[in-house]
């Protein structure tokens, strides 16, 4: 079998329609076949990629001309996926996909909660893969918008449930008027816990929440946000316990 063409030479940004402004992808994998496939599959559907072979050369190269989204692969010479995300996270937001196999399921555990956005398992299609793209894209333009860009008449109000505020125009989470930091998918799950406190959420409702309708996930992967919230709020207060559980049911924020 043929090799498959080689992606870009260079990891600077293929080129931009003169029309409008691409989103741009950055893939950070050290397999040439995927870079190539994955370059290609989303050229096809409308973005530009920079693709990097290593962890330490994409990670210079993110921060310092940050993409819209990134996507790692988890074992990388050099600087491995999980070290990449903990360096990006220190010091950027930036909504990042981690692509994952079989044998790494405790590191995909740890990528989420580390603050990777998702992840996709290979084999995957094409199309699950754009469609998640797609929904975290839209999630991080969403947090990002200025609120004067919206008239104030149309601006949520900031939900205020006893020591917690989030305030959904501005992204931003407070308990005890102490900031908390959160990635557009744990606010929107928090979000919709905490409009009803109380209630227990399912799994299923919690993924309609802070999934598109196209994007299929599982149970471990809102497992995962919920630790990732609860670990968080006690990086706060060590006595945070508003997320409540229960099994086999769902989950639950206490007003209080």
């Amino acid at each position: 079998m043929a090799d498959a063409p080689a992606p870009p030479a260079s990891p600077d940004e293929t080129p931009v329609s003169a029309l409008a402004r691409q989103q741009t992808i950055a893939l950070v994998d050290d397999d040439r076949n995927i870079l190539t496939t994955l370059s290609i599959g989303l050229h096809a559907e409308g973005f530009a990629t920079r693709v990097y072979a290593d962890g330490e050369t994409a990670l210079k190269a993110l921060l310092e001309n940050p993409p819209d989204l990134a996507i790692f692969d988890i074992k990388m010479p050099r600087m491995d996926g999980l070290h990449l995300l903990q360096a990006l996270r220190a010091q950027s937001s930036l909504p990042v996909i981690f692509l994952t196999s079989k044998d790494e399921e405790p590191d995909e555990a740890l990528g989420l909660a580390m603050g990777a956005d998702d992840y996709i398992a290979k084999p995957f299609s094409q199309r699950l893969l754009v469609a998640r793209i797609r929904a975290i894209l839209r999630r991080s333009e969403l947090a990002r918008a200025e609120p004067e860009e919206v008239a104030p008449a149309d601006l949520p109000d900031p939900v205020v449930r006893g020591r917690l505020t989030l305030d959904p125009a501005r992204h931003q989470v407070t308990w005890d008027a102490r900031p908390v930091s959160l990635t557009v998918t744990e606010f929107l799950i928090l979000e919709a816990m905490a409009l009803r406190p109380g209630v227990v959420k399912s799994r299923n409702q919690l993924m309609d929440a802070a999934y598109s309708d196209d994007v299929y996930v599982d149970d471990r992967t809102i497992d995962s946000h919920i630790k990732r919230l609860r670990r968080k709020f006690r990086a706060v207060d060590p006595e945070f316990a508003a997320i409540d559980t229960l099994y086999g049911a769902g989950y639950s924020f206490t007003d209080g």
